[in-house]
């Protein structure tokens, strides 16, 4: 994989970049969403901002997780849960191709409060599962962990140390910034995770170590970087004119920072006529019938895109 030193660069979007601090030997990944994301939430315009947020805080995780597989399969990040934001699902296809939604159910919020606008709050208890699809006839993995009103990023976490057992820092972040012209607000997205992967036969946990320890934990290098990393705040990570090498230079310059090739991303749909003439042909006579509008024609929509689709079913 190709790699370069820290330096300038040109500014863009829609983009992961996989890096790794030198002196410590810790792995990461940035992504920087602009249009891909902005496509994503604008099509769906929800009206309470806060969705949107959620929404896009997920597509950048998806990113950051999806960007790792190593096979042409697809991951897919969802949750269910009690909260207002009952549900969302966003896919990630390789190689770098993204797709979401988010279902709010107004009737969830207490009769005479305003909708919450805490990202916890909206999403409720419930539970996160992320599913890596390899496809080619293989078997899928899944993993779960609950949602208890925490952030998305929070549940994240909870995965990698009970799924994955591997220290990891990740910090989500989600504005709408105002156009170049002043005239239009575009939503961007972005994320940054390090993990720390032990050496084959790492040195066993403490005697004293608590139940939930993990081996690198205790790790100096994994410490000193992960308190680096959290010193990124979300105005740099959303900055369309702050570069990801320049950020990244930024927060690792003391470790010596590296980045490799980056792996652009799209905001794509994979809904057709000829898939959705294929999902009808599941349905009895009786459920199309049940379907058809005042017209008596069935119009179907795509969840994902908004696209509709005129099926003959005569």
């Amino acid at each position: 994989m190709e790699t370069r030193q820290i330096g300038d660069s040109e500014f863009r979007d829609d983009v992961i970049v996989p890096f790794r601090t030198e002196a410590s030997g810790i792995s990461g990944r940035l992504v920087r969403l602009g249009p891909a994301v902005d496509d994503i939430l604008k099509r769906h315009n929800y009206e309470l901002p806060a969705v949107a947020e959620v929404l896009g805080e997920a597509v950048a995780l998806t990113a950051l997780l999806g960007s790792a597989l190593k096979f042409n399969g697809k991951l897919i990040l969802q949750t269910r849960s009690e909260g207002p934001l009952g549900f969302f699902v966003t896919n990630y296809q390789v190689p770098g191709k993204l797709r979401g939604y988010a279902s709010y159910y107004a009737d969830r919020v207490p009769e005479g409060t305003a909708p919450p606008t805490d990202h916890g709050t909206l999403l409720g208890e419930g539970h996160l599962a992320l599913t890596i699809d390899p496809g080619a006839d293989m078997d899928r993995y899944q993993g779960i962990v609950s949602l208890d009103a925490t952030p998305l990023s929070d549940a994240a976490l909870t995965y990698f140390r009970q799924s994955e057992q591997l220290p990891t820092f990740i910090k989500l972040a989600v504005a709408r910034h105002q156009g170049a012209d002043d005239t239009e607000w575009h939503w961007r997205a972005a994320g940054l995770m390090v993990q720390h992967v032990s050496p084959e036969g790492g040195k066993p946990p403490p005697e004293d170590a608590p139940s939930d320890f993990l081996i690198g934990d205790d790790d100096d290098d994994w410490q000193r970087v992960s308190v680096l990393a959290a010193t990124v705040e979300d105005h740099e990570l959303l900055d369309p004119t702050l570069t990801p090498e320049r950020l990244l230079y930024r927060l690792f310059h003391e470790e010596g920072v590296r980045v490799m090739e980056d792996q652009p991303l799209e905001a794509f749909c994979q809904c057709s006529d000829e898939r959705v003439r294929g999902l009808m042909k599941t349905f009895s006579r009786e459920q199309i019938d049940d379907m058809r509008d005042e017209n008596g024609d069935v119009v179907v929509t795509c969840e994902f895109c908004k696209r509709t689709y005129a099926v003959d079913m005569a």
